[in-house]
């Protein structure tokens, strides 16, 4: 497996990221070390909240809402997915499956020896997050997600449903993977504000972000050598029989997740065509989000991290100081 790494100096003086890097090193698929790297903030014996990423953004995504859940006193851990961020980044799209990130990422989390988790998920976050979750349950107290999801394979049609009814643009996932599927390279921090044509709807909301911070998610990629995790992530959406080993890993999950009791909470930005309906799914389905005091952005997009991060933490914050009985 060739390996690329990213120059330390891309991520200097980036706005608004004054962190220290660690880095874990965990096993690829061919006998080799993939680096992670993670962002650890906050008080080293207090319990870990941990916040994954997407496609395509890093830790930088997270920048608003690390000091307000280390101001309440929280240990804050937000590692960048292989492929992405300071993280290592396998030069072939071959070299990525769902499988695999799993994997990495457990190996993260067993590495650090992670209990007590408070849990917290966006996009292909909260895929390769809720999957790990299930796989390493008894180490999870607590899960909220924005912007996310976790198909079904067991019930196609009630997600089919639920997105034709709540989207205001059911198509918008598949123009992107058409789109995305014809790319060499991603101008990252445009994809993330928004500001690809071919990705418009009628009444898009878009992000305003400055030209640093696009320019601080385009660091991880000097050129688009380095995009191959980038450029593959959508297409590792589960479609048919070929994709036998993610539906697997994936209906294996909601088995949990049809039975999880512990706090299950919801905070989506509704203006959002690709996961911004989900939280109907988590909320009717998982029990231990009945109840729950769930929270709507009507105009809030799918990184809806860069538009409400302080909110949300606050929110996670309120969230982590429930005085609820988890089981485990």
């Amino acid at each position: 497996m060739e390996i690329l790494r990213t120059p330390d100096d891309r991520f200097e003086n980036l706005p608004g990221y004054p962190f220290d890097p660690h880095y874990v090193d965990v096993p690829d698929s061919e006998g080799g070390q993939l680096r992670i790297h993670y962002v650890d903030e906050g008080p080293g014996d207090a319990a870990p909240v941990v916040l994954f990423h997407g496609e395509p953004t890093w830790s930088y995504l997270y920048r608003k809402m690390i000091p307000v859940l280390v101001g309440a006193g929280h240990r804050v851990l937000a590692p960048d997915l292989i492929g992405f961020g300071k993280s290592d980044k396998p030069a072939k799209k071959t070299d990525y499956t769902v499988a695999r990130h799993v994997e990495w990422m457990r190996s993260w989390l067993l590495k650090l020896d992670l209990h007590n988790i408070t849990f917290f998920g966006q996009d292909w976050g909260s895929l390769i997050g809720l999957t790990l979750c299930a796989l390493e349950q008894n180490r999870v107290d607590r899960i909220m997600m924005a912007n996310g999801g976790l198909p079904d394979p067991r019930n196609i049609d009630r997600m089919v449903k639920a997105a034709t009814t709540g989207s205001p643009e059911p198509g918008a996932f598949t123009r992107w993977q058409t789109w995305i599927e014809k790319q060499e390279k991603l101008e990252t921090g445009k994809v993330i504000s928004g500001e690809i044509p071919e990705l418009a709807w009628e009444g898009m909301s878009t992000l305003s972000l400055s030209d640093e911070e696009k320019a601080a998610y385009d660091a991880p990629f000097p050129d688009g050598t380095y995009q191959a995790g980038a450029l593959i992530f959508p297409l590792l959406a589960p479609s048919g029989p070929e994709d036998a080993d993610t539906i697997r890993l994936f209906s294996e999950a909601w088995e949990v997740f049809d039975r999880w009791e512990k706090p299950f909470l919801t905070a989506y930005g509704k203006a959002d065509p690709i996961l911004g309906w989900f939280d109907k799914i988590f909320q009717e389905h998982v029990p231990g989000a009945k109840g729950q005091p769930h929270t709507e952005f009507p105009d809030g997009v799918h990184f809806i991290q860069e538009q409400y991060g302080p909110e949300l933490a606050r929110i996670m914050n309120d969230f982590m100081a429930e005085d609820v009985s988890i089981q485990t």
